[in-house]
């Protein structure tokens, strides 16, 4: 059955970023009709699910490209750290403790708070075991997932239950892509996930080089922390990206969260190989690693694309939080003109499509994209009377209690408060359940 979301305003982000009067058309799971649409388009379909819109915004479901999945029942648990000691005193531990049940109900409450958001995809790193359990909850939610196991194959202070071989490493991370890529029609896909230089061998990150030139896409860390980099530095002699890109994991299919601490020659690797830079402003902020200087790499060609890392360094997972803060914190530096809303509500959408690899598929409202969109009602104290620029409406006024409803793939997955793909109340049943369990477990 068709959907038809009628009478709204259409925020695009095609590439003249049109902002419509009119209807949205969506048949078989893409759009097929935006603006005003013919008599005989809306007579060939089968039958239609109609949505009023009237009075509302419709955008492009956001994209949240940086995500830990499994971590989002450690939620509260690892607080007032710097990075290298929140991973090893916190983080690590509480990873190595999930089984398969704790680890796909982390993945389904996370997924839940994305999509009650109105995010309708993200690009996720897992931990080390029982990946297959977060692209299970994503199947059955109908979310749209890009992930993959974490790689860790330097055993040097990680628990027993994150230890791994490198050949092991390789050989499931091969296996999970042969399972899941391109699985549900496409909403899932795989991305290789070394979890950063410092828990990975060259061995290791040679082999995911050889598979990145091989058409597989990469997601990790670089250059969080002072601390982090300069390990870096003293182990390979280089920068962490300079590093990185002498073994091969730079370019367009590669997609490196936070980027805090670069070289001037640094930020032009990332310009010139494409590479898609992940910033999560919440996340830097809260572990006071620092700010990634976002307007002046914009300026210089990068992709730049938006997450919220996890929930135990944000504490939450809620896209237009990190829209506001991006908009925000770099203006003392740049001036109140130097960063302008449209970007930042591009680097949430479009920007995050990028750095999944689906920017002909997602990330804007055009003819022959998925029908992966969200509904917002603005029409509430905090956001009227609003002005005339849309951007800044969604990104200074906007919040997810604007939600009403979420679209992937033509099927609605969230309408007004309620989820039609999963079951709100066992979820949140289970997972406090299962993060007393991980803490029993951890002792």
């Amino acid at each position: 059955m068709d959907l038809l979301f009628s009478g709204g305003t259409i925020v695009t982000m095609d590439p003249e970023r049109r902002v419509l009067e009119g209807d949205l058309l969506v048949r078989d799971g893409r759009i097929v009709a935006l603006g005003e649409i013919p008599g005989e388009v809306l007579a060939a379909g089968h039958g239609q699910r109609p949505v009023d819109c009237r009075g509302k915004i419709l955008i492009p479901g956001l994209i949240q490209s940086h995500v830990h999945l499994c971590q989002t029942l450690f939620r509260g648990q690892a607080e007032e750290l710097e990075l290298l000691d929140w991973l090893r005193e916190r983080i690590w531990p509480f990873e190595a403790a999930h089984d398969p049940e704790s680890l796909r109900v982390s993945a389904e409450l996370g997924i839940a708070e994305l999509i009650a958001g109105g995010t309708t995809a993200c690009l996720d790193m897992g931990t080390v075991r029982h990946t297959d359990a977060i692209f299970e909850a994503a199947e059955e939610t109908g979310f749209r997932l890009t992930g993959g196991k974490a790689m860790m194959d330097v055993r040097r202070g990680l628990p027993a239950g994150l230890r791994e071989k490198t050949s092991d490493s390789l050989k499931e991370s091969d296996r999970l892509r042969e399972r899941w890529e391109g699985e549900a029609g496409g909403r899932l896909r795989y991305a290789y996930a070394p979890r950063f230089v410092l828990s990975c061998t060259e061995e290791l990150l040679q082999g995911v080089a050889e598979r990145c030139a091989d058409g597989a896409r990469v997601h990790t860390h670089a250059s969080e922390s002072q601390e982090e980099l300069a390990a870096v530095r003293e182990r390979s002699g280089l920068d962490n990206v300079a590093y990185l890109d002498r073994l091969g994991l730079t370019g367009e299919r590669v997609a490196l969260a936070h980027c805090v601490w670069l070289t001037a020659r640094e930020q032009r690797i990332l310009a010139e190989t494409g590479t898609h830079l992940l910033h999560c402003p919440s996340s830097n902020l809260k572990l006071g690693s620092g700010l990634a200087k976002i307007p002046e790499l914009e300026a210089l060609g990068v992709h730049v694309a938006l997450g919220p890392d996890g929930a135990p360094c944000n504490n939450n997972l809620d896209q237009w939080v990190e829209m506001r803060l991006m908009a925000l914190i770099h203006l003392p530096r740049v001036g109140p003109a130097g960063f302008p809303a449209r970007k930042v509500f591009e680097a949430a959408t479009l920007g995050g499509a990028r750095a999944l690899g689906l920017e002909q598929e997602v990330g804007s409202l055009e003819v022959g994209k998925r029908g992966d969109l969200a509904v917002l009602d603005l029409q509430r104290p905090a956001t009227l009377p609003g002005g005339q620029d849309i951007y800044s409406r969604l990104v200074f006024s906007a919040g997810r209690d604007c939600v009403e409803t979420v679209a992937i793939d033509g099927q609605i997955v969230f309408d007004h408060g309620v989820f039609l793909t999963l079951d709100r109340d066992r979820v949140l049943r289970e997972a406090d359940a299962h993060a007393r369990a991980i803490v029993g477990r951890i002792g």
